[in-house]
């Protein structure tokens, strides 16, 4: 297993479809761009701004059950990728042992976030789907990033939700 780190929860144009990209946090630094849905890329980025909802999100709710049940969430897995669909686990740790639970990789990231967990991925995804991104740091705009970032969560509401 490698372990990850989230980049970016960006929005590819001109479809306007959320991507959430993480990357190898050492070696080759390769990184995995995966397509997801506005909840859950909303769930991460409410997460990642330490935004306060009225009533508990879903990802919210999840980890106050597992408080409740005094489980922990030790870490998360991007396991495969089936054709172009991605697949991760969740390893939790409870006073009866380990349990893995399977996810879809967006709720598995946005319960990282909200618990502070490490992401790691399977090797033979990253060797399938990872790929090097050559950036000049020179080209990279962090306020024009955050700007970009600021939008998408001015856009969003706990709205978004709703199924």
């Amino acid at each position: 297993m490698i372990e990850l780190e989230l980049v970016a929860v960006r929005v590819e144009l001109p479809s306007n479809t959320p991507v959430l990209v993480l990357r190898e946090l050492a070696g080759r630094r390769r990184q995995l761009a995966i397509f997801i849905g506005n909840p859950e890329a909303t769930a991460i980025a409410f997460a990642l701004e330490g935004v306060d909802t009225p009533r508990p999100l879903t990802h919210d709710l999840f980890c106050d059950v597992l408080d409740g049940l005094g489980t922990s969430l030790e870490r998360v897995v991007i396991t495969e990728l089936r054709e172009t669909t991605y697949y991760a686990d969740l390893h939790l740790s409870s006073e009866d042992g380990p349990v893995t639970v399977s996810s879809r990789p967006s709720d598995a990231v946005a319960l990282a976030v909200r618990t502070g967990c490490p992401i790691f991925s399977e090797e033979t995804v990253l060797d399938e789907a990872g790929f090097v991104e050559e950036v000049d740091d020179e080209d990279v705009d962090d306020d024009e990033v955050v700007e970009e970032f600021r939008h998408f969560i001015d856009n969003v509401s706990p709205d978004d939700f709703a199924s």
